[in-house]
């Protein structure tokens, strides 16, 4: 059972109303806020039992020979004591509530475990040790939440970085990480972070989103799922654009799923992200200096060395640097079907990026070279907004034509319709749109056998068969 179901059963129990089963939405946010920001009134009683059961436990915290469930036990026993000696009057539920936030705060991730078991929690941002966001349906919260000490949210970092093998001190004062469930963890800590250390952790959901649930969230329509379905298993190119925190990952492992489980893939990553249920998978992540400065392995290494791996596909959960020159040029030799994201503001921001990502590699090509890869390589570019009411939804599905001159051409072939305005609850009204024209990556779908019905985008068949008419013109 989660702590927040704990929680309120407890408070149930307490004498206070009946709970609703099932609140709406809604409610349940504004609940939630309202605890949030409320200060804990057994505050100070939690500092000094804290304390006291780290005087009474010493090494034995430590203890490598314990199993995760003996340490649990004996923390919870040595703790029991310790409240007992605080003769508090505290309620049975209370008492509950209360040990339970002290074992997270000695076993787990202290204050921030019970938004970690949160489902509704998107993304937890510690600012200081008393500053603790969190994100709900898009938008940004502050909690009524907070550590100890700094010492104490220094120790829940180190704990985090420590169980994937990283190290974070003033020689290597920021990390990326990784928590076991796959969330995504960011750490500074001084002198990068002047306030006090600072941890962002981009939560996935346990049980990973399906193209089902994207639909119902209004990131894409059923004609967009049907669409990147047929390209990812027609083989495609497909690149993932959009800012920080629009869900790209997300977008990257649905349509990961859509690989045939015979394919081999070949997943490339700074930390593992990605969640592919394919049996046939190597994951490869990248490696950081260590203290003497050797040892890093970096993202351009992984996707070079991925090419002598037979891979059938090659994902990058992230371009961001020279590795681009290698991609385009795995995606341009027989490595087809290949996705990767990139950080881009709209599709012909993409390109523009990948052009400068292919500079940083260091090679002087000539800017129409780059250009010329990029279009022969990207098939598909499928952008990704956040909406201004915290929504994630794809704004731009555009095919790469290839190259007209010196610019490479490119096609919308679904767009966000923002003219249908926005409603009472603030969500916008708008889907994603058609524009009406037959992409000419369709010819290379029917080669493999698959085939998608015109009205799939929109078209008469008036309209297909004037553009018939004008390919055999041309």
């Amino acid at each position: 059972m989660k702590l927040s179901e704990r929680l309120r059963q407890l408070d149930e129990g307490a004498g206070g109303e009946p709970v609703d089963a099932a609140p709406s939405p809604r409610s349940r946010l504004a609940a939630a806020d309202h605890h949030e920001d409320q200060p804990d009134p057994f505050a100070n009683l939690k500092n000094r039992a804290t304390h006291a059961l780290f005087v009474r436990l010493g090494s034995r915290l430590y203890d490598s020979s314990l199993t995760d469930q003996q340490l649990t036990a004996f923390v919870r026993q040595e703790l029991s004591q310790v409240v007992d000696a605080e003769q508090a009057p505290l309620s049975p539920g209370e008492r509950q509530r209360m040990v339970d936030e002290i074992c997270h705060d000695v076993l787990g991730y202290g204050p921030l475990q019970q938004f970690l078991q949160d489902t509704d929690v998107t993304e937890i941002m510690v600012n200081a040790e008393h500053a603790i966001y969190v994100e709900r349906s898009g938008r940004l919260h502050r909690t009524g939440a907070r550590f100890l000490s700094e010492d104490h949210l220094r120790r829940v970092i180190e704990k985090i970085v420590s169980e994937v093998g990283r190290r974070i001190d003033e020689s290597s004062p920021m990390v990326d990480a990784r928590l076991p469930d796959g969330s995504r963890v960011n750490a500074v800590i001084p002198p990068l972070a002047v306030d006090g250390p600072s941890l962002t952790i981009r939560k996935f959901a346990a049980d990973p989103y399906q193209v089902s649930d994207l639909i119902s969230f209004g990131t894409m329509s059923p004609s967009i799922a049907n669409l990147l379905e047929a390209c990812v298993e027609g083989r495609l190119n497909i690149l993932v654009s959009g800012g920080t925190g629009t869900g790209k990952t997300t977008l990257l492992n649905v349509l990961s799923s859509f690989i045939p489980a015979e394919e081999r893939i070949v997943t490339v990553e700074d930390a593992v992200e990605l969640q592919l249920h394919q049996d046939h998978v190597v994951r490869l992540e990248s490696r950081p200096a260590n203290i003497e400065g050797k040892g890093e392995v970096a993202i351009r290494d992984l996707v070079r060395n991925s090419l002598r791996m037979r891979p059938d596909r090659i994902v990058v959960g992230e371009t961001r640097g020279g590795e681009a020159l290698d991609m385009l040029q795995a995606m341009n030799t027989g490595h087809d079907g290949s996705l990767s994201t990139v950080h881009a503001n709209g599709p012909r921001d993409a390109v523009a990026r990948l052009e400068t990502m292919v500079l940083m590699a260091g090679m002087d090509l000539p800017s129409r070279a780059i250009r010329e890869q990029v279009a022969s390589a990207i098939d598909l570019i499928v952008q990704l907004t956040r909406m201004r009411d915290g929504s994630r939804r794809i704004s731009h599905v555009t095919e790469v034509v290839g190259m007209e001159g010196d610019i490479v051409t490119l096609t919308d072939i679904f767009t966000f319709d923002y003219t249908a305005g926005i409603a009472e609850d603030g969500r916008y009204r708008g889907t994603q749109k058609p524009t009406g024209l037959r992409p000419h990556f369709l010819d290379k779908l029917q080669q493999h056998g698959i085939t998608l019905p015109p009205t799939v985008f929109g078209a008469s068949a008036a309209n297909i068969a004037g553009e018939r008419l004008k390919r055999h013109a041309r």
